[in-house]
């Protein structure tokens, strides 16, 4: 037996006789039930008895509030009964489907979506003008019935009578009601009339989607999603309606007090945009021949109405406001210009740059010469061009509109931070920092400068400036992930590998759902030789979304475990267009190392090394003083049997860096692979010195030999 003998009990067993069980929860269980008094087949829910011992006539309230409601949207309550052991809802028995299994299953036409929402919001607007919110409106707790009338279910019981209870038991365990949440109840407020809004707007985005905002995000990296970011930076359908977009966004906006005020607003907009008065024949939902099959009277599906409850447990009361007269007026440029920026912000996130660059061009189309829209999209152009570096037009794009932001108004600060990030990424440093400075002197708090200074400064390796520029930075923005990260590059490069673990955890608590994070987090665990944290926190990354920086770093870890098979799955995903990037040279190489320890896969490791080859000489004849992609370079050449070039960019990389001790290990395995063992002795013996890690090196499969050589043990035992 399942259920505890508390729940069996009947309610008034003389009156109602209980059918099958259609559902339990965290309120109790709900059963079909035949009243012979009336002959009608009604839902009855018994409501647990610690739910409602210590507030008996709060309940009889609230349930007489709730049945005084007379939209049709509501469920009919017949009465409270109490057999002396507990207290049930008898209610009305509701057939059709929920919201989210009509969504699984159907693309809703325009009209049909704008019909859900008018129902929804004519229902509420009833509700609040009685003092009564929701407080969990979702897809669940929908029911479109076969005639496509909208019914409203589950109104939170739990919230009257408990404020810490939910109906899972925890808001933050269950994705499906934190996806509907506004920001402001995430951070503890309490539900009002406007966090019902906000719910309407993540529905009506849904409907218009097929999927939530946000959708791969689960748990408390949904939660923190939803509080740190804006429904301007939610990813809309390119043919999606601009004037629903427009709507959704009027529901959805952050601030409580700029959000489209009352239900009645919302019913309005939505009924104008339909085109169709209040009364106009709905269009049914689900197909003739399901009607016909499913829903006759012997097969029913039956839901329900857990609390329809009800209304019945959330009375707040609540004043109206005015209606504002209009809601889809045209997107004004400063609105846009916001957008732009907070995608720009949040550029590792899927999407984010097009957003952005729909924005500024959006701006561009209607004023060409406005010059803030030039330095937003040359940033998009340039982080897009950062991202793989790859197509060189991205970057020259960037070039061009700085240019035209300065020539249009050189008192703008966010052109000069344009033009001083596309410097950087053209590896024109001193021009980069001049640039940044310019812009800090018109705007000390200019996020982009701020970065780019600091950026720049580390790739000079001017350290102790670059850190000076980064507390500056965090000082200004103390909230902005952006510099915590810098600060754990900054880190890693000096080989503080505790200290850049403090900070991408800083990271990661700052904003979960922040892939490069994790990524960056997991390579500094392997330094420090904890793979199995290491695992743990990419795969802590993936749940998020899949990243081809999370499958690259997944991949190194793998290797250095010896485990070149599953080393190589995971590098495949990295280079792959659906989850990683195939033009990013890295992996390529990462990928050909790996496969040449796997038998039969040799032809396959030249093929990758050409590859990584071809994407890295572009991008070493732009940054020719790059000393990091020349020590690369040289050990690709190395291994496709190139020893000249091989041993003419190691040279010159660990004479740029001598410090660096990632060029001296790679300087090491240069000089095994072609044949000079003396050097790579020597350069082994410097990249311990600079703290490489002993334990890569004893896992590094071309340094297999070496080890088996005295000369490495003296070395091991002078390092000891």
């Amino acid at each position: 037996m399942t259920s505890s003998p508390d729940l069996l009990a009947t309610p008034s067993t003389e009156r109602y006789r209980l059918g099958r069980l259609l559902g339990n929860g965290g309120f109790g269980d709900v059963h079909e039930a035949w009243d012979p008094a009336l002959q009608r087949t009604v839902a009855i829910k018994r409501l647990k008895p610690d739910l409602v011992r210590d507030e008996p006539d709060n309940l009889l309230q609230e349930a007489r509030l709730a049945a005084s409601l007379r939209h049709p949207a509501f469920i009919q309550i017949y009465a409270l009964e109490d057999d002396g052991h507990s207290k049930s809802i008898v209610m009305e028995l509701v057939g059709g489907q929920t919201l989210h299994q009509l969504l699984s299953t159907t693309k809703l036409s325009r009209d049909q979506i704008l019909d859900i929402v008018c129902q929804l919001a004519d229902a509420m607007a009833q509700a609040h003008a009685a003092g009564l919110i929701h407080g969990d409106l979702k897809p669940a707790n929908l029911m479109i019935e076969p005639s496509g009338q909208l019914r409203i279910m589950d109104f939170g019981l739990a919230r009257k009578i408990d404020p810490l209870a939910t109906e899972s038991g925890d808001v933050l365990q269950t994705q499906g009601t934190i996806a509907y949440l506004a920001p402001e109840i995430l951070n503890g407020k309490h539900p009002s009339t406007l966090s019902d809004i906000y719910a309407v707007g993540v529905l009506m985005y849904e409907m218009m989607h097929g999927e939530r905002p946000f959708a791969h995000l689960h748990g408390l990296a949904l939660a923190a999603a939803q509080v740190q970011s804006s429904c301007s930076q939610w990813i809309y359908a390119a043919d999606a309606d601009q004037d629903m977009v427009a709507l959704v966004r009027a529901m959805c906006t952050p601030d409580p007090s700029a959000r489209i005020p009352t239900m009645k607003a919302v019913t309005e907009t939505a009924r104008r945009l339909r085109g169709g008065a209040s009364g106009a024949a709905k269009k049914p939902l689900l197909p003739v021949a399901l009607r016909l099959s499913r829903f006759t009277w012997r097969r029913v599906a039956y839901c329900a109405l857990t609390a329809s409850l009800l209304f019945c447990a959330t009375a707040y009361l609540v004043t109206s406001k005015e209606v504002a007269p209009r809601w889809l007026q045209p997107i004004s440029n400063a609105t846009q210009m916001s957008d732009g920026m907070t995608a720009l912000r949040y550029f590792d996130r899927d999407g984010s740059l097009e957003i952005a660059i729909d924005n500024f061009s959006a701006i561009l189309a209607r004023e060409p010469k406005h010059a803030a829209a030039s330095a937003g999209i040359a940033l998009a152009y340039a982080l897009r061009y950062a991202g793989d570096r790859s197509d060189e037009s991205w970057l020259q794009r960037a070039d061009a509109s700085a240019q035209a932001a300065l020539a249009l108004d050189d008192q703008l600060a966010l052109g000069y931070a344009a033009k001083a990030y596309v410097r950087w990424q053209q590896g024109r440093n001193e021009e980069s920092l001049q640039l940044s400075e310019q812009s800090l002197h018109l705007d000390p708090f200019n996020v982009f400068a701020l970065n780019t200074r600091s950026g720049v400064l580390m790739r000079m390796q001017r350290y102790v400036e670059a850190e000076r520029s980064i507390e500056d930075a965090r000082r200004k923005h103390p909230t902005e992930r952006l510099f915590v990260d810098r600060l754990g590059a900054l880190r890693y490069n000096e080989g503080d590998y505790v200290g850049a673990e403090k900070a991408f955890r800083d990271s990661i608590r700052l904003q979960p759902d922040g892939v490069y994070s994790y990524s960056n987090l997991s390579i500094t665990l392997v330094k420090q030789g904890r793979e199995d944290e290491a695992l743990r926190v990419l795969q802590q990354g993936l749940q998020v979304r899949p990243s081809g920086y999370l499958y690259n770093n997944l991949g190194t870890a793998l290797f250095s475990r010896g485990d070149y098979l599953g080393a190589a799955k995971a590098f495949e995903h990295a280079v792959s267009s659906s989850k990683g990037n195939s033009i990013a040279y890295l992996r390529w190489a990462n990928l050909a190392d790996t496969l040449r320890w796997i038998p039969g896969r040799e032809r396959d490791s030249q093929q990758a090394y050409r590859k990584a080859a071809a994407l890295i000489k572009p991008l070493l004849n732009n940054a020719p003083d790059d000393s990091t992609l020349a020590s690369r370079m040289g050990l690709y050449a190395a291994k496709l049997g190139d020893k000249a070039t091989a041993s003419v960019l190691t040279k010159k990389a660990v004479d740029a860096k001598p410090t660096n001790a990632d060029i001296r290990f790679r300087a090491a395995v240069t000089y095994e692979i072609i044949g000079h063992r003396e050097n790579a002795l020597v350069e082994l013996s410097n990249a311990q010195q600079y703290g490489y890690p002993r334990k890569l090196i004893g896992t590094e499969p071309d340094l297999l030999a070496l080890r088996s050589d005295p000369r490495f043990d003296l070395l091991r035992m002078e390092r000891e």
